[in-house]
């Protein structure tokens, strides 16, 4: 299952829930991160229905961390971009592509933990990849993402499938759409066919299957940071 969103920003929260409702588990996920400890896939990470996540980062999520070191949780770290881009070449038709991302890195030769023992010593390390030189620089062979399904959320869609993000929650969510053989995207507001300008569609329907209105979505703050302000009082002359 490959699920759009950066950090908190565009999740498909009420699809995620609605999965975790359903009690769907060994999971294989493909995001950018794995939400907070209860909000987006952070959810069914605490229910315990993730098998494996592909990821760019663990992120703020503590469980995330915590299963991961204690063996409990499959974690396979990959360069964000390309991330993107496996993501991205699933949808089109493409196979595998170089990129130089990782060359010379345990992310090209092998060896990074994707699973621990209980004990703390990894128990599954990564494959070495097939490299190559183009033009006199070495380049790394990454295969593409093509999940079975796919998680979206968008703020504008229509019946047609047609969908518009709001601003920066665009980032993963139309390269997930493009790389899920079902995708189902979640939309804050459903409009009819020929309510979105042609030029703002940011995907078009044909990527899309299933349309979900769920309404707006609740904001939420990844990690707050505060710094207390001095203020200096400033008398006449």
């Amino acid at each position: 299952m490959v699920v759009g969103g950066f950090g908190l920003c565009g999740v498909p929260h009420a699809l995620i829930t609605a999965v975790e409702e359903l009690g769907i588990d060994e999971l294989e996920v493909y995001s950018n991160n794995c939400g907070v400890d209860d909000y987006g896939l952070g959810i069914l990470l605490s229910a315990r229905r993730i098998r494996r996540v592909t990821a760019s980062y663990v992120g703020e999520n503590k469980e995330f961390a915590r299963q991961y070191l204690a063996g409990e949780l499959e974690v396979e770290l990959t360069p964000q971009g390309t991330l993107a881009e496996r993501m991205r070449a699933g949808g089109v038709g493409i196979p595998a592509f170089y990129t130089p991302a990782g060359v010379g890195t345990p992310v090209a030769d092998g060896g990074m933990p994707w699973r621990y023992a209980p004990d703390g010593t990894p128990a599954i390390l990564s494959p070495a990849k097939e490299t190559r030189e183009f033009g006199g620089r070495r380049y790394v062979l990454e295969e593409a993402i093509s999940a079975d399904v796919a998680l979206v959320r968008a703020d504008i869609g229509d019946t047609e499938g047609n969908l518009v993000f709001d601003q920066s929650a665009l980032n993963f969510n139309p390269l997930a759409a493009m790389s899920g053989r079902l995708t189902i995207a979640e939309v804050g507001t459903l409009v009819e066919p020929g309510r979105i300008d042609p030029a703002s569609v940011h995907l078009p329907g044909i990527f899309v299957d299933r349309i979900v209105q769920t309404g707006a979505q609740e904001g939420r703050i990844e990690k707050r940071t505060t710094r207390t302000t001095e203020t200096t009082e400033r008398t006449a002359p």
